[in-house]
């Protein structure tokens, strides 16, 4: 405690790299492309060349995004990468359409012909535009499925399988850039360098999507070993194996949870710990919110689990203050329970602050009374009262039983609703947004 160095994430410097990387495919547009075009036609042709091309780098960047890479789900945050990776889908679906648009609008002014004639030509006269065509359907169709409108009617399971059709669309459409486009065609170092960017992107998609896992699940053989019932709709899955403490799992991480059993097997969700990992056993808690999470109550012991992570970087290494404020609600006390006994903290300077609709609904209030007896921790609930009133998290409220609350790091963890009002709140009160750690996934 007496020297606290939080982890800095590498943010920054990667986004820097990756508006660099942007920059460099522009220069070689450029290098290729006279200074002033003399015609319209000439002019599309050329902005269709960028747009290609811009489009073909922002598809490399959403896979690289997709692998899962550690030093982005554990220092920049996953929902953060998350972020990242629906923006970085935009722009590419984005630039792909004008892409498709411009070339083919340019072309057929050049040869004097309708959009639909010029259209037949160039996908079934140009070489691997067949393929291109269908992967540029394929991309269509996972951005329909990935617009907000459209997902929250789907199941998730079914936008998950969908989105993995990107990767058949990227194969389709990868050829046509080498085969048709100017910048490569007589260019074997710009090739090279296209080749050494997918190349590098598809060795960590197979390193951290495949391998990584297939080598975890191996090593550690985790199966079920109980599910208790913590309150009404609430349930905690113990999970065995084999020498866990080799995870590198911290309290607050997650894991990617895969129960191979009848209507589970086919589907990943999210879970985080929560209890300290141990070298023989792993703990979730789950809330009923959906028909996986519902279905984790009818766990049969001894059921095999297959297991990606951990994830996420609402750890103890983010902290920068000695005083810290949990603040959590609903199913989000699961990661702050085991960052409640885990942090280190003088006496008197941890605090848990528990939102929940009725006493009831206070999953695993027993082991967090023990915890804050046995630290010297405080802890709140803030519960509705008799009537149905639902008490307010207000900066009034923070001050009131935190005076010092802008001298806190605070871990924040529920309903988005909850979250964004108790942000609000923690701003209001003086917290500045580095210190305020919070980790948002909302399909």
């Amino acid at each position: 405690m007496r020297r606290i160095r939080p982890r800095r994430s590498p943010a920054t410097p990667l986004l820097a790299l990756s508006w660099a990387g942007a920059a460099a495919v522009v220069w070689l547009w450029w290098r290729d492309t006279p200074a002033v075009a003399a015609t319209t036609a000439d002019r599309l042709v050329n902005a269709g060349r960028i747009t290609g091309l811009l489009a073909g780098y922002a598809i490399a960047l959403v896979i690289a995004q997709m692998a899962r890479v550690p030093a982005l789900e554990r220092r920049v945050g996953s929902d953060r990468v998350v972020r990242w990776h629906a923006r970085s889908g935009r722009y590419a679906l984005s630039l792909t359409l004008a892409h498709v648009v411009l070339i083919l609008y340019g072309y057929a002014l050049q040869a004097d012909t309708g959009v639909v004639a010029q259209t037949v030509s160039v996908v079934t006269g140009y070489p691997d535009m067949v393929k291109a065509t269908a992967g540029t359907l394929l991309l269509l169709l996972v951005g329909f499925v990935s617009a907000g409108a459209v997902r929250r009617r789907m199941r998730y399971e079914t936008w998950y399988y969908l989105h993995l059709l990107t990767y058949a669309a990227v194969y389709l459409a990868f050829w046509h850039q080498l085969t048709t486009g100017d910048e490569f065609v007589g260019d074997a170092a710009a090739r090279a360098a296209w080749y050494a960017l997918y190349l590098t992107v598809g060795a960590l998609l197979l390193w951290f999507r495949v391998l990584t896992p297939l080598r975890l699940n191996l090593r550690h053989r985790m199966r079920v070993e109980a599910v208790v019932q913590e309150t009404p709709g609430v349930v905690s899955v113990l999970i065995r194996g084999r020498r866990l403490h080799r995870l590198g799992a911290e309290a607050g991480q997650f894991f990617r949870w895969r129960f191979l059993t009848t209507g589970l097997r086919w589907t990943a969700n999210p879970y985080s710990l929560s209890a300290p990992p141990r070298p023989d056993l792993l703990r979730i808690t789950v809330k009923a919110v959906g028909g996986h999470s519902a279905a984790l109550a009818r766990l049969r012991p001894g059921t095999r689990v297959w297991a990606e992570g951990p994830y996420g970087a609402m750890t103890a290494a983010r902290r920068s203050r000695g005083k810290v404020l949990l603040l959590a609600g609903g199913a989000g006390i699961t990661p702050l329970r085991a960052l409640f006994e885990t942090l280190p903290a003088a006496s008197g300077d941890l605090t848990l602050l528990y939102r929940a609709r009725t006493a009831e609904d206070l999953a695993l209030r027993d082991e967090l009374e023990a915890i804050a007896d046995e630290r010297g921790a405080q802890l709140l609930y803030a519960v509705n009262s008799p009537d149905g009133r639902r008490p307010a998290i207000t900066a009034k409220m923070l001050r009131r039983i935190l005076p010092d609350i802008a001298h806190h790091d605070v871990y924040l963890c529920g309903p988005p609703g909850l979250a964004e009002e108790s942000y609000a709140a923690l701003r209001e009160a003086g917290v500045p947004h580095r210190r305020i750690h919070h980790e948002s996934f909302e399909f």
